[in-house]
C-alpha cells in the first residue's frame, strides 16, 4: 500500500481583494486613453481604413470651415510614402484659418469642437475626428501633428503637437512649448527649414497671373497605413466628395506621383444652415431634468419659451395646464413628479415641426450636375424630399439616380490592372473583380473568367503575363450590364459612408424597395442588378450613426419611410424613361432589318423595269422611316407620345454619340441610332 502523506502542509489558499485593496486600483480613465486602446471605434481598425479615415476627417474639417467663413473651397491633399506602410498625410485648405490658441486644443484633444452642442447641420459632429486621426499617427509612427494656420493678415502659426491620453490634453513640442510665429517675410526660410510644404498660390488661370492662398490651414500627419486602390480607397473617397460638393476643388496628389484635379462644377457656396433650438419632442426625460438645474431662474413658461423651438406662450401655457403645473411656478421649486408631469404633457401636445433652415440639401440640379461630371450615363434624374423630423430633429433625404454607366473594370488600363493585382489581398480572381470594381456582381465576374479561361480560384498575383493580357481584354469585351449590380452611394451631410454598407438604413431601404416594376432585374433581399448608379445623401442637424465612426445611418421609421418615398419618386422616372427606351429598340430592331435589304431591292428592281435605282433607294428609305417612326418619338410606359419635359424636371438625358454608333457592326448599335 502506498504511504499516506499524513505530513504534508496543506495548500497556501490565494490572498483574495478586499473592499480596501480594490479600492486602491480604482482611478479614472480619459476619453484619449479609452480610444487609444479601442481605436476600431473610431475607423482605425486596419492600416487601409486608417489612411482613408485620416483624410476623410481632414477633408471633412476643411469644408466646413470654408462654408462658415463663406469661402469657395479649395483642397489640397498630397499623401507621400515614407517607407514600407508608413504614409506621411497632408491636407490643405483656403478657408478662414484657426486662432493661434485653439490650435492645439483642436489637433490634440478629444471631444473639443464647437459643433457638438448646437443643432445645425455640418460634417463633424463629435469633435473626435482630426485629434483621432493624430493620436493613431503618434501611436503607430511616434510623430506628432503638424499644422500651419494662417489668418488674412496675420503671420503664420506652426504648432507640433501630440496627446496625452492619461490626461487628454495637448502637449506642444515646438517652440518651447508655445508653437513658432512665421512673418511673411521669412516664410521661404523658415518653411524650408521646418519642411513645410505650404501651398502659396491657386492654379493660374490662362493669361491672369495666379492669385495668393492669403488664409488657410494645413496639417500633416504620419501614421502605418495601407493605399490601395478601388472601392472604400481614397481615391473613392474623392470622387464621391466631389458628386455631393459641386461647389469644391481638390488636387489630389497620390502616394504613386500621380496629380489628378476634381475641379468645381458650381461656383455657388450652399446655403448656409441656421442653428436651432431642440425640439421638446427630441428631449428625454434626464435632459429636460438637467436643463430645468442649469436654468438659474425664471417660471416655467419662460423656461419652455426661451430653451425650445417652435414653443410660443400659448403653447407653453397648453402644456403646464395638461401636466395641471402653473405657468408662474418657479424653476428652482419644481419637484421631479411635476418634472414628469411636464414631459408627459410636451408628448401628448400638439406643436409643429422644428424649422428646416438649420438643413443645406444639396438640391437636385446639383445632384444630376455632379453626378454627370464624374458618373458616365445616359439618363440622370434626382429628387429632393421635403423636410422631415426624427426624435424632434429636422433631417432631408435626396436621392439621386444614374442609368446607363458601365462598370469600372470597363475602363481601366492594362498597367493600372497589373499595378492593382499586386496591391490586392484578395485570394480568388472572382473576389477580386467583384471587391475592386463598383457594380461588377459574381455573375459578371463569372463572365470575365470564363472569357478569360483563367480560373475562378486563381490567386490574382500569380498570374502569368498572357493571363493578365487575356484578363484585361475580357474586361473590356464581356457584355456585363446584365451581372451588373447598382451601384449605391451613401452620403450623410454631404460626407461619404464607404463602410458597414449592409448595417445601413439607405441600403436596407434599396434592398426592401421592388425595382422590378422600374425596369430593373432583382432577387428578393438584394440590390437590383443592371448598369445603375444610385445616390442617396441624409442632411439633418444630428445624422443618427450606429457607432462612433459614423459609417452607417440607424433605422428609425421616419428615415426608413422617407428613403422610400424617396426611392419611388426616381424609380417612377426611371421606368418612363426604360418604356420608352424599350419601344424604340422594338421600332429600331424593325427598322434596322428594313436598312439591311433596302438597296438589294432597289437593285432587284432596277433590273426588272431599269427603275433609278437611287431614286427608289430614296423613296423606300423614307417609307421604312415612316413605318417606324417610332423610333423617333418619346413615349412613356404606356406607350403616348410625351415630350421631354413630361419626364418632370430635374432630369437629365445624355445623347449618344452618332458617329460611334454609326461605327457599330452589332444590330443593336445600329438600332440605337434611332431611338
Amino acid at each position: 500500500m502506498p504511504k499516506s502523506n499524513q505530513n504534508a502542509k496543506p495548500a497556501r489558499r490565494r490572498r483574495r481583494s478586499t473592499a480596501q485593496s480594490m479600492a486602491t486600483k480604482q482611478r479614472s480613465i480619459s476619453v484619449s486613453e479609452f480610444f487609444a486602446k479601442n481605436r476600431h471605434l473610431l475607423g482605425f481598425d486596419n492600416p487601409r481604413k486608417a489612411l482613408l479615415t485620416t483624410v476623410k476627417e481632414a477633408v471633412d474639417n476643411s469644408l466646413d470651415a470654408c462654408e462658415e467663413g463663406g469661402i469657395l473651397p479649395e483642397i489640397w491633399i498630397h499623401i507621400e510614402l515614407v517607407k514600407n506602410d508608413r504614409f506621411r498625410v497632408a491636407v490643405q485648405d483656403n478657408g478662414p484659418g484657426i486662432m493661434k490658441k485653439q490650435i492645439p486644443l483642436i489637433f490634440g484633444k478629444l471631444l473639443y469642437g464647437s459643433k457638438f452642442h448646437r443643432l445645425r447641420m455640418s460634417r463633424g459632429q463629435q469633435g473626435i475626428g482630426i485629434s483621432a486621426a493624430g493620436m493613431y499617427g503618434m501611436l503607430t509612427t511616434g510623430q506628432p501633428v503638424k499644422i500651419v494656420s494662417k489668418i488674412p493678415r496675420k503671420d503664420f502659426h506652426y504648432y507640433e503637437v501630440q496627446i496625452d491620453t492619461k490626461t487628454n490634453n495637448p502637449e506642444i513640442l515646438n517652440g518651447r512649448g508655445d508653437g513658432v510665429d512665421i512673418t511673411a517675410k521669412n516664410r521661404e526660410k523658415e518653411f524650408a527649414k521646418y519642411k513645410i510644404d505650404w501651398v502659396s498660390y491657386y492654379d493660374a488661370v490662362e493669361e491672369e497671373d495666379p492669385v495668393e492662398v492669403v488664409s488657410g490651414t494645413r496639417v500633416t500627419i504620419e501614421l502605418e497605413g495601407k493605399n490601395q486602390r478601388g472601392r472604400g480607397s481614397v481615391d473613392d473617397y474623392l470622387e464621391q466628395t466631389a458628386i455631393a460638393n459641386p461647389h469644391v476643388t481638390l488636387h489630389y496628389h497620390s502616394p504613386d506621383g500621380e496629380p489628378r484635379t476634381y475641379p468645381r462644377s458650381s461656383t455657388e457656396l450652399p446655403v448656409e444652415p441656421k442653428e436651432i433650438k431642440p425640439h421638446p419632442y427630441g428631449v428625454e426625460l434626464g435632459r429636460l431634468v438637467t436643463m430645468l438645474n442649469e436654468v438659474k431662474n425664471g417660471t416655467i413658461s419662460q423656461f419652455l419659451t426661451q430653451s425650445f423651438s417652435r414653443v410660443g406662450p400659448a403653447v407653453a401655457r397648453r402644456i403646464c395646464e395638461a401636466a395641471n403645473v402653473s405657468t408662474r411656478s418657479s424653476t428652482k421649486k419644481i419637484g421631479r413628479s411635476q418634472v414628469e408631469s411636464l414631459y408627459d404633457a410636451i408628448q401628448v401636445t400638439k406643436i409643429k415641426n422644428p424649422k428646416t433652415d438649420c438643413i443645406s440639401p444639396i438640391g437636385e440640379e446639383l445632384l444630376i450636375k455632379g453626378l454627370h461630371q464624374v458618373v458616365p450615363g445616359e439618363f440622370y434624374t434626382a429628387a429632393t424630399r421635403p423636410p422631415a423630423v426624427y426624435r424632434g430633429n429636422p433631417f432631408q433625404i435626396e436621392v439621386a439616380l444614374t442609368y446607363g454607366a458601365g462598370t469600372t473594370a470597363q475602363k481601366v488600363s492594362l498597367e493600372l490592372l497589373e499595378r492593382l493585382l499586386k496591391e490586392s489581398d484578395a485570394r480568388t480572381i472572382r473576389q477580386f473583380l467583384v471587391n475592386t470594381f463598383d457594380g461588377l456582381g459574381n455573375g459578371a465576374a463569372e463572365k470575365i473568367i470564363k472569357e478569360a479561361e483563367i480560373g475562378s480560384r486563381q490567386s490574382p498575383t500569380k498570374l502569368a503575363a498572357t493571363q493578365l493580357e487575356e484578363l484585361h481584354l475580357a474586361m473590356r469585351n464581356v457584355n456585363v450590364s446584365e451581372g451588373q449590380s447598382m451601384q449605391v452611394l451613401r452620403y450623410a451631410n454631404r460626407v461619404p459612408l464607404q463602410f458597414k454598407q449592409r448595417d445601413c438604413a439607405i441600403t436596407q431601404a434599396v434592398m426592401a424597395a421592388n425595382w422590378r416594376p422600374y425596369g430593373l432585374s432583382q432577387s428578393r433581399g438584394s440590390l437590383p442588378s443592371g448598369p445603375v448608379t444610385l445616390m442617396v445623401h441624409m442632411a439633418s442637424v444630428w445624422v443618427p450613426f450606429t457607432s462612433e465612426s459614423k459609417e452607417a445611418i440607424a433605422a428609425y421609421p421616419e428615415i426608413e419611410k422617407e428613403l422610400r418615398l424617396g426611392l419611388q419618386a426616381v424609380g417612377r422616372k426611371l421606368k418612363m424613361y426604360m418604356g420608352r427606351r424599350k419601344k424604340a429598340k422594338q421600332q429600331g430592331d424593325r427598322r434596322s432589318v428594313f436598312l439591311r435589304y433596302l438597296k438589294e431591292v432597289a437593285a432587284a428592281v432596277r433590273e426588272i423595269n431599269g427603275a433609278d435605282e437611287e431614286a427608289l433607294y430614296e423613296k423606300l428609305l423614307n417609307v421604312a422611316e415612316r413605318i417606324t417612326s417610332a423610333a423617333d418619338i418619346r413615349m412613356d410606359d404606356r406607350g403616348k407620345i410625351i415630350d421631354a419635359e413630361d419626364y418632370g424636371d430635374n432630369v437629365l438625358i445624355v445623347e449618344q454619340d452618332v458617329e460611334q454608333l454609326l461605327a457599330s457592326d452589332d444590330e443593336e448599335g445600329q438600332a440605337s441610332l434611332f431611338e
